[in-house]
């Protein structure tokens, strides 16, 4: 019955480091504990005013429910390029087709469920926000004061929290 369950699984490339693939596992078992390194994409979205758009992920989300998060964030499947995962998950979660993306770098994130290797994207053109989807509960611009002001009121994820130090505190719109 496993094996049969494993077949309908989402599949993710295994990849070390460098985002070279040395394998594929299920969504499931990368997220079960065994670190096993897997790729995923996050796209901020930065108005001319120099607002960040995030997302609060919806309730019904296995990993941090209900917490705002990068605008978009998602896996990367097994045999799919990176950019390709950057588009589908941009319209799957924002309904966005067009957009301008730039590249702001990779790093590896570890919880305690999983170990991701992120590749960050920022975006200042993009068609309009259309959120119909059951992954994100609601989604709007924050000011970077109001992001300084609730850093550590446990509302935001803690990758985002790293990422947003890391990356995005200083970049301009």
């Amino acid at each position: 019955m496993l094996a049969k369950a494993a077949r309908y699984e989402e599949w993710l490339p295994v990849v070390n480091e460098k985002g070279e693939v040395t394998g594929k596992a299920t969504r499931r078992s990368c997220h079960s504990g065994s670190k096993l390194l897997h790729p995923v994409v996050h796209l901020h979205l930065i108005n001319s005013k120099g607002d960040l758009f995030l997302q609060k992920r919806s309730r019904k989300k296995d990993l941090l429910p209900g917490m705002w998060d990068s605008a978009v964030g998602g896996h990367v499947g097994f045999g799919e390029k990176i950019e390709e995962a950057l588009k589908r998950e941009t319209f799957e979660e924002l309904g966005i087709r067009q957009f301008k993306a730039r590249f702001l770098g990779s790093y590896v994130w570890e919880s305690l469920q999983e170990r991701e290797l992120v590749f960050s994207f920022l975006s200042t053109s993009h068609d309009p926000i259309d959120i119909h989807n059951d992954e994100v509960e609601e989604g709007r611009y924050w000011s970077r004061q109001e992001i300084e002001n609730n850093l550590q009121n446990n509302i935001f994820t803690p990758n985002f929290i790293h990422e947003y130090s890391r990356m995005l505190k200083n970049c301009p719109a």
